[in-house]
């Protein structure tokens, strides 16, 4: 089959109404089968010290991993909102108090021209 033919063959489909519904279905049974897996799989997994250790490090990893990037691109005024972030919620252990602290530092920043 000819790519172009392809081509209008998919977007005839993505065209259609159902199409819609159609990517969200299947989009949802992907996210499902992710989590069913990962339960099962983790049922059948005797589950070691080591292991036990990096499972509660892991959250904490990949959010550092997530955010230093886009910190270090956004430049100072980041890098200062997510200090402020992180020291407040070591003080008071508060989500939303991290949120607003690194909030206000971001905007303090840029308001001073970081």
């Amino acid at each position: 089959m000819a790519e172009g033919a392809l081509s209008g063959i998919l977007a005839g489909f993505f065209a259609h109404p159902a199409a819609d519904y159609l990517a969200v279905a299947m989009m949802a049974l992907a996210t499902y089968l992710c989590r069913a897996s990962g339960i099962l799989f983790m049922s059948r997994l005797r589950i070691t010290p080591p292991i036990d250790r990096a499972l509660r490090a892991l959250p904490g990893s990949i959010v550092v991993s997530t955010i230093l990037p886009v910190a270090a691109q956004a430049g100072p005024s980041a890098i200062l909102g997510l200090v402020a972030a992180v020291a407040t919620m070591a003080l008071v252990r508060f989500e939303l108090a991290g949120v607003a602290a690194g909030l206000t530092a971001v905007s303090l920043a840029r308001l001073a021209g970081l």
